[in-house]
């Protein structure tokens, strides 16, 4: 499981594996529902509201929002993440700048290792 930032999918700069997952919470500005209709969108695995303005994106920030994010994960049972879990292969696509802090990245990771524990 691997994540790309969805502009740079959309503008043809970098390619989807497996099915394309878009994992924020709120539809990124700019870029049409229509052009990305292969895409899922699975909003419920995104951080909480509360947690995501507590992160601000603040890099300093990003070990214990991890944490949080995790123990959200944890307690999470939507069907939006059951259905990410089912996925053989994916891509999580998201839109913050920071491709080095950001919930995807701790999503795939979680993913993973869910995923791993479950076999």
């Amino acid at each position: 499981m691997r994540c790309e930032r969805i502009y740079s999918v959309v503008h043809g700069e970098a390619t989807v594996d497996g099915t394309g997952v878009m994992v924020d919470r709120l539809w990124p500005r700019g870029v049409s529902k229509a052009e990305t209709s292969e895409f899922l969108w699975l909003k419920n695995v995104a951080p909480s509201p509360e947690l995501r303005k507590w992160f601000d994106h603040d890099p300093k920030k990003f070990e214990e929002f991890s944490k949080r994010y995790r123990e959200e994960l944890n307690a999470n049972e939507s069907e939006d993440l059951e259905r990410l879990l089912s996925l053989d292969e994916a891509t999580l696509l998201y839109a913050a700048k920071d491709a080095e802090h950001n919930h995807a990245l701790v999503l795939a990771q979680w993913c993973v290792e869910t995923q791993s524990q479950n076999t």
